[in-house]
């Protein structure tokens, strides 16, 4: 049974940093294309960033070089560093395959404000 199990989420002041971390159990992790995703309750979930064989990533417009996704294969897990956090990335995050089912997990909330 796949398992997607988002942590790092937290209130953060803007111009702050965050990392987010998603340990994936279930699938064959290695050789899985992954990306970040977020949502807000009202609106549609959109790609935050893909990381892609052999390794190649690639981010929504609106991150403008300020994250960056990497992994870890060792660990089942996938990261996104997050710098420069502004009020609009207000969101919860999810990760997932880049062509994700119907399996998601429960996402980690990440809150900027001053």
């Amino acid at each position: 049974q796949v398992q997607f199990v988002e942590s790092g989420g937290a209130l953060v002041q803007p111009g702050g940093s965050l990392r987010l971390s998603c340990i994936v159990l279930g699938l064959n992790f290695r050789d899985s294309a992954m990306a970040w995703y977020r949502a807000t309750p009202g609106s549609k979930r959109e790609l935050v960033a893909m990381i892609d064989e052999p390794w190649s990533t690639n981010y929504g417009d609106f991150v403008e070089g300020r994250f960056t996704i990497s992994r870890d294969n060792t660990k089942n897990t996938l990261y996104l560093q997050m710098n420069g956090l502004k009020p609009e990335d207000t969101s919860v995050y999810y990760c997932n395959l880049l062509s994700p089912g119907a399996t998601w997990g429960q996402g980690t909330q990440v809150t900027v404000s001053s």
